[in-house]
């Protein structure tokens, strides 16, 4: 991890193995508590039937103003992990959340990351549902 960068939140990579192993046994709805036009974080959370709920948000790493989200390392291994048909898993404070190019999320980006989540625990994205807000259009 590279040196904090002003106005960056800290970001710290996380092993999708170390995350919840319900999320590779059940079938998972990840659900938006905003709206995917709000901004370039989406806050959300994973569920897998009662008992089973963890936060997970969105982040579209590439968003530079009025402040930078992410470093410029953080910002490469996004960009490197979704090359690679993966997701970048990270802690933003103490939420799992997956990090990807971009300035916003789109419907199509949000299944597209899900998906990449399924492999990454070892699951089938046919096991993973998506469950969207619609937000503002602004």
């Amino acid at each position: 991890m590279s040196a904090a960068e002003p106005g960056a939140p800290l970001l710290v990579e996380v092993d999708p193995f170390d995350l919840p192993e319900w999320l590779g046994e059940t079938d998972v709805v990840w659900s938006g508590g905003s709206g995917l036009r709000t901004a370039h974080l989406v806050e959300g959370a994973l569920s897998g039937g009662p008992g089973r709920q963890t936060p997970c948000d969105l982040l579209a790493v590439d968003e530079a103003y009025p402040t930078i989200v992410a470093t410029d390392d953080t910002r490469v291994r996004a960009h490197r992990a979704w090359r690679h048909g993966q997701v970048l898993v990270v802690l933003h404070g103490d939420r799992v959340t997956l990090a990807a190019p971009g300035t916003r999320w789109t419907s199509e980006g949000v299944l597209d990351a899900m998906s990449r989540l399924a492999r990454a625990v070892g699951a089938s994205p046919e096991h993973f549902a998506v469950h969207l807000r619609i937000g503002d259009d602004r």
